[in-house]
């Protein structure tokens, strides 16, 4: 039987098993995992777009309602 990938944890860098056994994977950690929902809730990650195409569908959207 072969040994499962290790995999490093985004947030704190520690090795993870790939497999039922790491349920938070690829995290180590449920804490790690929220560590890094947490970032992209304060948007200090993002995935890169296109502005010019964000323009052209924004006009799209109905306005904001703060």
């Amino acid at each position: 039987m072969s040994q499962a990938p290790t995999v490093t944890c985004p947030t704190c860098g520690a090795p993870v098993e790939w497999g039922p056994q790491s349920p938070s994977r690829p995290f180590c950690s449920e804490r790690c995992k929220l560590i890094d929902l947490g970032a992209w809730a304060a948007e200090e990650h993002a995935i890169p777009g296109d502005p010019l195409e964000d323009d052209i569908f924004s006009g799209d959207l109905p306005p904001r309602q703060h």
